[in-house]
């Protein structure tokens, strides 16, 4: 069991990682922790991110014991095939980011709904989903929330700094790269159910 699940931790950690960096999640939290104290945004975020992996995970195991299994292994593959084309060709934009909305009462609970809105359906919590039907759950939620908390310390604490190092169209690609490999994986999981 141990050996099924630190793989499968190791392989959401590291696609939701990619996928994200630079994402508007991400400029959502260094934006806030720009004009507010950075613990609540971090435990904001960090809070929303578990429930949205949570609820992501609840859905690909519901899912995958209500489809066949040949039908979900072909909508997981083209789902990580259209999302690795989408990160390869994607053009890198800066995304405002509307900070009006903010009540200065509660920044935890503003970054949590900020984040539940900004993600809720986005492409990675699509990609979780996608990785429990095949992964073992825990491991899978895990890794995502990992990646997630990780990735929100890094954007509260070193902020744009953290971007301007890294370019964000090179980061996309891997981004790119690691979802068509994970849809090369599924589609031979698929082949050989036939």
């Amino acid at each position: 069991m141990t050996a099924d699940i630190f793989p499968s931790l190791l392989s959401s950690f590291g696609l939701v990682a990619i996928a994200e960096i630079g994402d508007k999640s991400q400029l959502v939290c260094m934006a806030l922790a720009a004009r507010h104290p950075h613990w609540p945004v971090f435990w904001g975020a960090s809070t929303a991110f578990m429930l949205l992996n949570l609820i992501a995970v609840l859905f690909g195991v519901g899912v995958a014991s209500s489809i066949p299994e040949s039908v979900l292994t072909a909508a997981v593959t083209l789902l990580f095939f259209a999302f690795g084309l989408q990160a390869l060709l994607a053009k890198t934009e800066e995304e405002d980011i509307d900070l009006n909305q903010a009540p200065s009462r509660s920044i935890f609970m503003t970054t949590l709904a900020m984040i539940v809105m900004s993600e809720f359906g986005d492409k990675t919590q699509i990609a979780v989903a996608g990785l429990s039907t095949s992964m073992p759950l825990v491991a899978v939620w895990l890794g995502a929330s990992l990646a997630l908390i990780l990735l929100t310390a890094l954007g509260v604490w070193l902020g744009k700094a953290l971007l301007k190092t890294l370019p964000l169209q090179w980061l996309q690609r891997i981004a790119g790269a690691l979802f068509l490999t994970f849809a090369t994986l599924a589609g031979y999981r698929l082949f050989t159910l036939f």
